[in-house]
C-alpha cells in the first residue's frame, strides 16, 4: 500500500502515546485526550480573549491548532519536561526531531492533501498569538492533570503544579489569569459540588 494513505491511520495512534512518563499517576493519560482538552481550552481561552480583552483571534482556529500541536509524539513518544529543556543542546536536538517527524508524517499524505495540513505541523509567523494561546492552553492541560492527581491524594505532582502555575502567570496572558481564577477551582470540586 502507498505510504501517502497511512496518515489518519497514524494520527489514530495518538491514543497509544502515555503522558507523564516519569510521574506514579492514579489515571493515566494519553496523547489523544491530552490534545482534545487542549484544544477546548485553547478554543475558550480565544473565547475569553475576544469578548473581555477586545482580542480579535480565531477560537476554531486555535482550537484546530491544538489538536495537531503534539502529533510528531506519533513518532517521537512524550519527552518527559525534565529531560526535554535539561539545556539548550537538548532542547534544540529535540526541536529537530520533532521537525523531522512532522515531515515524515506530512509524506504520509497525498500530495493534494498535505499543504492542508503542513501549516497545522509548523508556525507561520502571522499566527504567533495563536500559537501563545495554544502554548497557553497546552501548560493549563498539564495544571489540569496535577489539580486531578493533587484532589486523589497524589502527592507526585505538587512540585509540577507549582512550576506550571509559575509558568502560566509568566505568560502575562489576561485571559489566562482569567481561567486561572474563573475556572480552575472546579477541577478540584467533586461533581456533586460542581452540580450546587
Amino acid at each position: 500500500m502507498k505510504r501517502s494513505r497511512h496518515f489518519f491511520a497514524m494520527l489514530s495512534r495518538m491514543k497509544y502515546i502515555s503522558r507523564w512518563g516519569l510521574m506514579r499517576n492514579t489515571r493515566s493519560e494519553n496523547l489523544s485526550e491530552h490534545s482534545l482538552e487542549t484544544a477546548v481550552l485553547a478554543h475558550g481561552l480565544a473565547v475569553i480573549r475576544n469578548r473581555r480583552f477586545g482580542g480579535e483571534v480565531d477560537p476554531q482556529r486555535a482550537a484546530t491548532l491544538a489538536l495537531f500541536h503534539d502529533v510528531p509524539e506519533i513518532l517521537t513518544g512524550d519527552l518527559p519536561t525534565p529531560v526535554k529543556y535539561f539545556n539548550p543542546k537538548i532542547r534544540e536536538a529535540y526541536h529537530t526531531v520533532e521537525e523531522e517527524a512532522s515531515r515524515r508524517l506530512l509524506s504520509c499524505l497525498p500530495a493534494d492533501l498535505a499543504p492542508d495540513y503542513e501549516d497545522l505541523f509548523f508556525h507561520r509567523p502571522q499566527e504567533e498569538e495563536l500559537w501563545r494561546i495554544v502554548k497557553a492552553a497546552d501548560k493549563l492541560s498539564a495544571l489540569i492533570k496535577c489539580v486531578e492527581e493533587e484532589k486523589t491524594g497524589n502527592r507526585e505532582f505538587m512540585e509540577a503544579s507549582r512550576s506550571l502555575r509559575r509558568s502560566l502567570e509568566e505568560m502575562d496572558l489576561p485571559e489566562v489569569r482569567c481561567f486561572l481564577k474563573e475556572f480552575l477551582p472546579s477541577y478540584s470540586l467533586s461533581l456533586d459540588e460542581q452540580d450546587e
